[in-house]
């Protein structure tokens, strides 16, 4: 494996979504996380599928909506800061508010 690529089940078991590698694999073998790159977007589909930096992934975990933009790959599974290094999270935008009846004075 190059510095160029990771698996998708390794990198979110040591980006630390996932208690152990096989939980991870079976995570996406079962299409529940949505990942985008560049113009392309679509579901995961295998646990070998390799990830780059850049790749976008949603999906559901532990009642929360996960979006995140991977930014590097790790060596290892390290301690929660050194997880938190591989990915930044991606905010929602608000959701949008009705102006009606409201006026401008």
């Amino acid at each position: 494996m190059t510095d160029a690529s990771c698996r998708a089940d390794v990198w979110l078991w040591r980006a630390r979504f996932f208690k152990t590698r096989s939980m991870a694999a079976r995570f996406v073998d079962e299409g529940r996380i949505r990942h985008a790159r560049g113009a392309s977007e679509g579901r995961l589909d295998k646990a070998s599928r390799a990830l780059k930096v850049g790749d976008r992934l949603v999906f559901a975990l532990g009642g929360r909506l996960v979006d995140v933009r991977i930014e590097a790959f790790g060596e290892r599974r390290g301690p929660a800061v050194e997880a938190q290094a591989l990915y930044s999270r991606l905010e929602a935008p608000p959701p949008e508010t009705p102006s009606a009846g409201v006026q401008n004075s």
